[in-house]
């Protein structure tokens, strides 16, 4: 396979639909989830600025178990009533926090963290996991980042079809 990265240019939505043009490109014709899930999480650290982790929790059933990712070494296993993956897990909502230390029971992996942007991964109503992003900037993440994510995610659910 080759693959080459291309910088990304415009405003943000125009950055995303770039970015989301070359995942589909990244994970077209591989089904393996963790493969994919570790170019993606590469693809994005890549490509976004001001992040300090950007990866995957896969759901066992139970938990939320770390995959692939880019970042500091992280919390292996999270509980779905548990801090900003737990949230986005359980309530299967995208959740969007400009200040963790101000969300209850936030899991600081990295202290270094700031805010954060968890989009759940579902295929219909059943959980995968969690594409999970943290910054060491306050307040690093907007709607456009949130709508650009979670395209980026469901190019990965759609990979695993």
């Amino acid at each position: 396979m080759t693959f080459q990265a291309s910088p990304l240019s415009g405003d943000k939505p125009e950055q995303y639909a770039q970015l989301v043009d070359q995942a589909r490109g990244l994970l077209a014709g591989e089904r393996d989830r963790v493969a994919n899930a570790a170019n993606l999480s590469s693809l994005v650290a890549h490509a976004l600025p001001a992040l300090n982790w950007a990866g995957f929790y896969f759901f066992d059933g139970r938990e939320l178990v770390v995959g692939p990712f880019q970042g500091q070494p992280a919390c292996v296993r999270i509980p779905l009533d548990k801090g900003v993956c737990g949230a986005a897990a359980s309530t299967r909502q995208t959740q969007r926090v400009a200040d963790v230390h101000a969300f209850p029971g936030h899991i600081a992996c990295d202290a270094a963290s700031r805010s954060e942007v968890v989009v759940p991964l579902l295929r219909g109503e059943e959980l995968i996991g969690v594409f999970d992003l943290d910054s060491p900037e306050l307040d690093r993440f907007d709607e456009h980042d949130q709508r650009g994510l979670e395209a980026l995610a469901q190019v990965f659910v759609e990979s695993l079809a």
